[in-house]
């Protein structure tokens, strides 16, 4: 498994965000635990998994402006 884990600060470098606000809007929001993160040997440090991260990224940053967010995190673009 060749997965990048990037701290919380490392992630708001790369992708020029407050480091509060990804702990405060974007955590268990838009990156979620066990897909976009991990708090490794359980306990309360946060890594966050780079690949995935910058993957949805690429993913929703199309044009979607008669785009429908769905529960199950498709669209619906009817």
């Amino acid at each position: 498994m060749s997965q990048e884990y990037l701290t919380t600060e490392e992630l708001a470098k790369r992708i020029k965000y407050d480091v509060r606000t990804i702990r405060e809007r974007l955590k268990d929001s838009v990156l979620l635990e066990g897909i976009h993160y991990i708090r490794p040997f359980g306990g309360r440090k946060i890594l966050y998994i780079w690949n995935v991260i910058e993957q949805d990224m690429f993913n929703h940053s199309g044009n979607h402006a008669y785009a429908v967010p769905m529960a199950g995190g498709g669209m619906c673009r009817g």
